[in-house]
C-alpha cells in the first residue's frame, strides 16, 4: 500500500493529453517532435520527407505506414523535466472521429493544432466541440510557420470568432515562411532564434537575445522586423493578462506559435505544457446510485476501458485493452471488480505501452494509461476498480452513416473471418450486424466514414489471412426498434428497408431516407423506431 504522501506526489507529475487537428495539420510530426524534445526517441520520423528512411515511431500499423497518416489511437509516455507525459495519440482522418472521441474521454488536457496558412478547418471544429463539452483546457499551437502563412493577428482573430475562446499568445514569431527566424517569448521577453537542423530529425540549436537587439536586423529583412516589434507593442499595450483559472475551465487557451517540421517553438510549447497544465482531476462516477467526484489522489484504485486494439503484436495475434487510470494506484496482479460483468478480474499481464512496443508495469497512478492482455473479459467503457465500488459514464458509439456488405472469398477461411470481425468490432473499429433470422447471411458492416471499410479489409487480409469482397449499400439512416418481439419480427416495412439485428441481438432497422421511416412509422402504430443513440453505449 503506497503511502498517501507519495500517492499524491505521483499523481501531480502526471500531465496525460492529446493532440487534436484536421488531417495535414502536422499532427504526426509535432508528436514525433515531443517525443524527440522529451528524450523518448533520439531521431524524428520525419514522415512527410523521409517515409523512405524511417517512419514516424506513433504510426505503427502497417496501413499508417503506407498511407502516410494516423488511423488509430496510441499511448506514447515519456519524462520531461518533473513531469511523467502521458500523450494519446489520436487519428487524423475523420472518418475516425469515434477512435479520437474515446481517446479524449481519457485526456485531462489537449493540444490544438492550427495550420498557419489554412486557420480552423472543419475537422478541428469538431473536435473543440468535444473538448468544449467537456471542459477540457486547451493548448494552442499554430504550425507550419516555415512556410507563407496568414497574419498572426487574423489567426488569433478566427480563433476567438469561429471557436468562441479567448486567446493569449504565449509568443509571437518574427518573420513567417522564408524569413522566420525564430520566436519572441512575452513571458520572459527573450527572443529565440533557431538554427534548422538537417530534415527536423534532432534539437534545433537556439540563441536568445532581447527584442531591440541590433543583431536582428541581419536576421530578416527590414518590414518583417518593423511589422515584429509594432505586433509586439500592440499586444502588450491592449491584451489582457494570461488568465490560467479561465484557460483550466476551457475557456481561453495559450497559444504558441512555431514550426513542428523544423523545431521551431517545440521546446517553448512543451516547458510552458508542463507547467500550466493541471495533473489529473476528480472525475464523476456514480457510487450507490449516487453521483459523486472521485478524486484522483483516492487510496482505492479505479479506471476505465476507452479503447481495445487486436493484433498490436501480430506475432502472437493478442488483444489490449487501454485502462485509463482514475484513482489510487494501480499494481500489477491485483484483483479489480469489472463492474459490468459482476465478476473479479486478476490483472496479471500489464504492461506500459508506447506505440507498438511494450514493458511490463509494475504500478501506475491517476493519469497513466495501462495496457491489460484481454482474453475477451473487458469491453470500451467498463469500470475496473478495488474496493469501493464505482461506474464511470458510459462511452457512447457513434451513429453510422455508410453501410456495405461484406463476402469472405475462400470457405475454408470461414472461422478466420468470423474470428477477425468480432475482434474489429470489439475494438471499435466497425459496427456489425445481421439480417434477422438468417444464419449465414453476408454480415453487414456499418461505420461513421468510408475508410473504415477499406481499413477493415485490409486488415482482415494482413492479420487474418482473409480476403473479402465489399459491396456498399445504398442505406443512409439507422434505427433501432421498440418493441414486442412478434410485432418487431412481422413488422411491414418499405420495400428498401432492411431488419437487422446487432452481435446482442438487439433490433435494427436500415432505411434508404427519411421518407422510408415516415412509412414504416404509419405502418406499425405498436413499433417505436428510436434513433440509434438511444441506449447504446
Amino acid at each position: 500500500m503506497i503511502r498517501e504522501d507519495a500517492l499524491v506526489a505521483e499523481v501531480g507529475r502526471r500531465r496525460t493529453f492529446a493532440i487534436i487537428s484536421h488531417p495535414d495539420a502536422g499532427k504526426t510530426t509535432l508528436t514525433e517532435k515531443l517525443l524527440l524534445y522529451g528524450g523518448a526517441i533520439q531521431t524524428a520520423g520525419q514522415v512527410a520527407a523521409r517515409r523512405r528512411a524511417r517512419s514516424a515511431t506513433s504510426d505503427w500499423m502497417a496501413l499508417e505506414r503506407e498511407r502516410g497518416i494516423s488511423i488509430t489511437s496510441t499511448v506514447l509516455q515519456f519524462p520531461y523535466r518533473h513531469a511523467v507525459m502521458n500523450l494519446l495519440d489520436t487519428p487524423g482522418h475523420e472518418d475516425f472521429g469515434e477512435d479520437t472521441y474515446r481517446t479524449l474521454l481519457a485526456a485531462d488536457s489537449a493540444v490544438m493544432l492550427i495550420d498557419a496558412a489554412k486557420g480552423v478547418e472543419p475537422q478541428t471544429k469538431k473536435l473543440f466541440a468535444i473538448c468544449r463539452a467537456r471542459r477540457i483546457p486547451l493548448f494552442t499551437f499554430i504550425n507550419k510557420l516555415d512556410r507563407p502563412g496568414r497574419d498572426g493577428l487574423d489567426l488569433l482573430d478566427e480563433l476567438e470568432s469561429v471557436l468562441g475562446i479567448a486567446t493569449y499568445p504565449m509568443n509571437w514569431p518574427i518573420g513567417s515562411g522564408p524569413t522566420f527566424r525564430g520566436v519572441y517569448d512575452r513571458r520572459t521577453r527573450e527572443v529565440h532564434l533557431f538554427e534548422r537542423t538537417v530534415h527536423g530529425a534532432k534539437r534545433a540549436p537556439v540563441r536568445m537575445t532581447d527584442a531591440d537587439d541590433p543583431a536582428l536586423s541581419d536576421l530578416t529583412d527590414a518590414d518583417s522586423l518593423a511589422q515584429f516589434r509594432d505586433e509586439i507593442a500592440l499586444l502588450d499595450g491592449a491584451g489582457a493578462p494570461f488568465d490560467r483559472e479561465a484557460f483550466l475551465r476551457g475557456e481561453a487557451s495559450p497559444v504558441f506559435f512555431g514550426s513542428a517540421v523544423t523545431n521551431f517553438g517545440v521546446e517553448l510549447l512543451l516547458d510552458a505544457f508542463v507547467e500550466l497544465a493541471s495533473p489529473p482531476t476528480s472525475r464523476i462516477a456514480t457510487v450507490a446510485q449516487e453521483r459523486r467526484p472521485i478524486p484522483p489522489t483516492s487510496p482505492t484504485f479505479s479506471g476505465f476501458v476507452f479503447k481495445i486494439q487486436a493484433n498490436m503484436d501480430p506475432r502472437h495475434r493478442d488483444r489490449v485493452a487501454f485502462l485509463r487510470v482514475c484513482s489510487g494506484c494501480f499494481e500489477r496482479d491485483m484483483t479489480v471488480m469489472n463492474m459490468r460483468t459482476g465478476r473479479e478480474v486478476r490483472l496479471t499481464r500489464a504492461m506500459k505501452l508506447f506505440a507498438n512496443e511494450r514493458e511490463v508495469v509494475d504500478t501506475a497512478f491517476a493519469g497513466d494509461v495501462v495496457g491489460l492482455a484481454n482474453p475477451g473479459s473487458f469491453a470500451i467503457g467498463d469500470t475496473l476498480c478495488e474496493g469501493l465500488r464505482v461506474v464511470y459514464d458510459p462511452i457512447p458509439s457513434f451513429t453510422p452513416e455508410r453501410f456495405a456488405s461484406l463476402r469472405n472469398i475462400e470457405t475454408t477461411a470461414y472461422k478466420a473471418f468470423g474470428k477477425g470481425l468480432a475482434q474489429l468490432e470489439e475494438e471499435g473499429a466497425i459496427q456489425v450486424f445481421s439480417s434477422l433470422g438468417s444464419l449465414r447471411s453476408e454480415p453487414i458492416l456499418a461505420a461513421v466514414g468510408h475508410l473504415q471499410f477499406e481499413v477493415v479489409r485490409a486488415r482482415l487480409e494482413s492479420e487474418y489471412n482473409v480476403k473479402t469482397l465489399m459491396s456498399p449499400l445504398p442505406y443512409t439512416v439507422i434505427r433501432r426498434v421498440q418493441g414486442q418481439h412478434d410485432a418487431i419480427t412481422t413488422a411491414t416495412l418499405p420495400t428498401n428497408a432492411r431488419l437487422v439485428t446487432d452481435a446482442r441481438a438487439v433490433p435494427y432497422v436500415l432505411f434508404e431516407s427519411e421518407w422510408s421511416i415516415s412509412l414504416a412509422e404509419e405502418w406499425n402504430p405498436l413499433l417505436r423506431f428510436a434513433p440509434f443513440e438511444e441506449g447504446i453505449v
